[in-house]
């Protein structure tokens, strides 16, 4: 027992030195970790606190109960929407969506690609400022500008055709027209913010890199495919392996703004959908199974993605 005892002292002083080094290494950063602690605080507040919450997708939960005193349910909440008529429609107009949002993956780097060949720097931040301020536009006022231009009544672009003596055409009624103009304004509104973090890999490209490679004669889109695309592909992967961690999250706001009775049939998704039956009709427990459900399928996906890239030998998220 005493050799144990003793074997065990020297740990001690080595514990208090590492917890010395994390206080001196956060105190001489402290300024970062000040700026990061909105972010950290959003995350604390509104992802990691109420995940204790989602217990009463298995109970048959009432807010007079709560969640101590709510009927446990097991499983059935996630019976009852798989056996839900509307569960195949809903679940094929959420995935259409996120399916076509990943198909529009690649032009925020080309974009960023395109604004890092830009030479003269006064043309270059105008141009920064006019594809990242949409991002920074309520889904309302876009919604709302959608309206203005495509309505068939008033709408410019109607107008237009109309000027022209052709027919005008029916967009916002119109079940094939609905994904089109949903993509259309995601794409407007977040393709040159998300070019950002593309900017700033490229940023960090060694210019030697480019320097040999105008050695051996190659041009700018040699070098754009050879230098800089191999040289981001790390950001690039770990950024399509969270964009997979969205799939069947559609932006509710938008997706409800832009519904009528005429393309329900195309636009009702699982956010509308919880809206619905969880905040107009009360099902709290069924709502966060269907949350759970969607969680669970981003959850699989972002580890099978991430399987898969180190499988290949990429860096993953871990």
């Amino acid at each position: 027992m005493i050799k144990s005892n003793t074997e065990a002292l020297p740990a001690s002083p080595l514990l208090a030195r590492k917890q010395d080094s994390l206080l001196r290494a956060i105190f001489q950063h402290r300024y970062l970790y000040l700026m990061g602690l909105p972010g950290m605080l959003f995350f604390l507040v509104f992802k990691y606190l109420p995940m204790p919450g989602i217990v009463i997708a298995f109970q048959d939960y009432s807010v007079y109960r709560g969640i101590t005193g709510s009927e446990w349910v097991g499983f059935d909440h996630f019976i009852q929407l798989f056996k839900d008529p509307d569960f195949v429609r809903l679940f094929r107009n959420s995935i259409t969506l996120s399916l076509l949002s990943l198909c529009m993956f690649p032009l925020p780097i080309v974009l960023a690609l395109l604004l890092n060949e830009l030479r003269n720097e006064i043309v270059k931040r105008w141009i920064q400022t006019f594809v990242y301020l949409p991002h920074f536009i309520s889904w309302v006022i876009v919604i709302s500008l959608t309206y203005i231009f495509f309505s068939k009544e008033v709408g410019l672009l109607n107008n237009l055709i109309a000027s022209w003596g052709w027919d005008r055409k029916e967009l916002l009624f119109n079940n094939d027209a609905f994904y089109p103009l949903l993509i259309g304004q995601e794409q407007w509104k977040n393709v040159g913010w998300g070019s950002i973090i593309f900017l700033a890999a490229i940023s960090g490209v060694d210019p030697s890199l480019y320097e040999s490679a105008r050695m051996d004669g190659a041009g700018k889109l040699r070098q754009m495919w050879s230098v800089t695309l191999p040289s981001i592909m790390p950001t690039v992967i770990i950024m399509f392996i969270l964009a997979l961690g969205n799939t069947l999250d559609n932006n509710f706001e938008q997706v409800y703004l832009m519904q009528n009775p005429i393309n329900t049939e195309f636009s009702e998704v699982f956010e509308t959908y919880v809206y619905k039956q969880g905040i107009k009709e009360g099902q709290f427990s069924y709502t966060a199974a269907v949350g759970i459900f969607k969680s669970v399928i981003g959850l699989i996906l972002v580890l099978g993605s991430n399987y898969l890239v180190r499988k290949r030998g990429y860096e993953g998220l871990y």
